[in-house]
């Protein structure tokens, strides 16, 4: 059994192939909005034969913060994928209760990373998933309940904010150039040490104050492109699980296999 993953953010659109024992492989596209059922399913289907040819994908199985491209992907599916298409969690719903006020409102990426996490990591650890995507958002979990989060900018979107309201600020590489922050020399310099050790920050306050709010013991868990490195520089976060959606897709569709709904 062998089905494809999906996870449509705000800026990239992450592909996985998903078994009974994991997530075996994962690719990445730009997300667009001009993308038609044709050069999406293209893609897909082009990855689909280099990665697993001849194997049968069982179904596609998205999560979604992108409504707009909702329709585009159905359409994909029917012409290129040949399988049924689930949304989680309109189609497959999630073994995880939502306290949010609105439940609705919660992206899915959120919660799938928050419902993957419980199952990775089961009671009675308390969990704070951070998310290092588009917004950086940290979620917390206690019981099988998700509780809610916090979402904070994100640190590329950061960076290309500035840039585009400061005319003169260079362009820098997000790479820490040592464990320590450093007093910078030059523009350069202090806008890379001000950026990352910020954000550094960032997630050192927050987690220690979400800990408080939590019952002991909690685990935090980082994903998203920025985790591994961020991780690097500080203490609070316990791990890095770059594929952690495309896991609570994995999971969550296993789940709905097994009580064959």
């Amino acid at each position: 059994m062998c089905f494809l993953l999906i996870d449509v953010g705000n800026t990239n659109i992450k592909f996985g192939l998903g078994d009974a024992k994991k997530v075996v492989q994962a690719f990445v596209l730009p997300t667009n909005l001009n993308e038609t059922p044709d050069s999406l399913g293209l893609s897909i289907y082009n990855f689909l034969n280099y990665a697993c040819p001849g194997k049968h994908i069982q179904a596609w199985v998205v999560g979604s913060v992108v409504p707009l491209l909702d329709k585009v992907l159905e359409e994909a599916c029917y012409l290129y994928g040949k399988c049924p298409l689930y949304f989680l969690p309109a189609d497959i719903p999630l073994d995880i209760e939502n306290q949010y006020q609105q439940p609705q409102e919660v992206g899915a990426d959120r919660l799938l990373g928050a419902y993957a996490a419980r199952k990775l990591f089961p009671e009675p650890t308390s969990l704070i998933v951070i998310d290092f995507g588009t917004a950086t958002t940290f979620d917390c979990v206690e019981h099988n309940a998700y509780l809610g989060g916090l979402i904070c900018p994100g640190l590329n979107s950061s960076l290309q904010a500035l840039a585009l309201n400061t005319a003169k600020l260079p362009q820098i590489s997000l790479e820490f150039r040592g464990e320590n922050l450093e007093i910078g020399k030059n523009t350069q310099h202090s806008l890379n040490q001000g950026m990352l050790f910020g954000f550094v920050a960032m997630v050192e306050g927050l987690v220690l104050r979400l800990k408080k709010i939590l019952r002991p013991k909690v685990k935090v868990v980082a994903t998203g492109g920025l985790a591994s490195l961020l991780a690097t520089a500080t203490r609070s976060i316990d791990l890095v699980y770059p594929e952690l959606v495309l896991e609570g897709l994995r999971l969550a569709f296993l789940n709905h296999q097994h009580k064959g709904v």
